[in-house]
């Protein structure tokens, strides 16, 4: 019986006359578009933007080169060389994203044990000029520090669902 009913609303074209009328529902409806740069959505504290790297609190770097999120990341846009410090600990000397290449999958921030990079909510970024899109280690740090209070914030808003 199933069967044959399944085929009558095939027959019919059930689904397909459902989302014409869907369309045309909608089409003598008042339309709203957000005039963007004057108006803009509320975005959830979870978004994912540009990357930065945090420091502590004395100001000292939190990345320890364990490489994990540039093993993590499935588009490879991450790349890291580090090195050991004269006090015997390792830190990164070059940490590169590539933007192009990067999906904001947020797989580097979770994989982060020291919570050192983080995706933050800023989506309005270009590029001038060819090359532009690797952003280095003194830019990824630079970011850091410019948004630090808001990442500590949105990290703290987020820590109920880690």
């Amino acid at each position: 019986m199933n069967r044959i009913t399944s085929y009558f609303k095939s027959l019919l074209l059930i689904e397909l006359l459902g989302g014409l009328w869907l369309t045309l529902k909608y089409l003598f409806r008042p339309k709203y578009t957000v005039m963007y740069p004057m108006e803009k959505i509320p975005q959830s504290h979870r978004f994912r933007g540009i990357h930065a790297l945090r420091r502590y609190p004395n100001g000292e770097e939190r990345c320890i080169a364990c490489k994990l999120c540039e093993a993590v990341c499935p588009a490879l846009a991450i790349t890291i060389d580090s090195e050991k410090r004269s006090d015997g600990t390792r830190r990164t000397t070059r940490y590169d994203i590539d933007l192009f290449k990067c999906i904001y999958c947020g797989f580097c921030e979770e994989s982060c044990p020291v919570d050192s990079i983080v995706e933050t909510h800023v989506l309005e970024y270009h590029f001038d000029a060819r090359g532009q899109n690797v952003v280095t280690k003194p830019q990824l740090l630079a970011i850091g520090d410019r948004l630090e209070a808001e990442l500590a914030e949105r990290r703290q808003l987020d820590a109920r669902f880690r």
